[in-house]
């Protein structure tokens, strides 16, 4: 199945929605961008960007305050004609996990560690133009109007990890990449 979307398009069009959350609550509300690039922090000022650290939440718990305290300059996402990058502006690593990123013939999706001071291309427009996984669960659940990418700050989760699930880490975020 082909989509009626191409590279080109998306770069004029991009518009994604995120998310954080702590643990396994959301923080706040779904928040959209239009803008080409994006930085998000904790509360230091960054740049043209978002601010977690002016978004209360209920969790206390010592882990939360401390991730939260780690992500610093956090990380930029910017769109480029082949993608969005994920630039780690962190002193700490970040975990991403992303149906572009891996082989499309793969059971499951991997979650990729990213070093400070690195990127990644986290959303990659041809590969989302042509990704089919009608046996996969965790893609099939996904919006019909997006993809969505997963980043965690400071921890990681998946097989590699005591953490399976993302709503097991600290803080984190779902950005969803609109394909329409």
């Amino acid at each position: 199945m082909k989509s009626s979307f191409s590279p080109s398009s998306l770069f004029f069009s991009f518009i994604c929605t995120f998310s954080l959350f702590d643990e396994k609550t959301r923080v706040g509300r779904l928040y959209s961008v239009q803008e080409s690039s994006l930085d998000i922090f904790y509360d230091l000022p960054q740049g043209n960007g978002f601010c977690l650290g002016q978004l209360c939440s209920d969790n206390k718990s010592q882990l939360v305050q401390m991730v939260r305290a780690k992500i610093g300059y956090g990380i930029q996402l910017t769109r480029e004609p082949d993608g969005v990058w994920v630039y780690n502006r962190s002193c700490y690593p970040i975990f991403i996990k992303s149906a572009t990123l891996d082989n499309p013939d793969s059971r499951t999706l991997l979650v990729h560690k990213v070093f400070p001071g690195f990127s990644i291309k986290a959303f990659d427009y041809d590969k989302a133009c042509s990704l089919q996984r009608p046996n996969d669960h965790e893609f099939t659940q996904q919006p019909r109007t997006g993809f969505t990418v997963q980043i965690s700050f400071v921890k990681g989760w998946g097989q590699c990890y005591t953490r399976q699930f993302i709503s097991s880490c600290p803080c984190w975020l779902e950005v969803i990449f609109n394909t329409r």
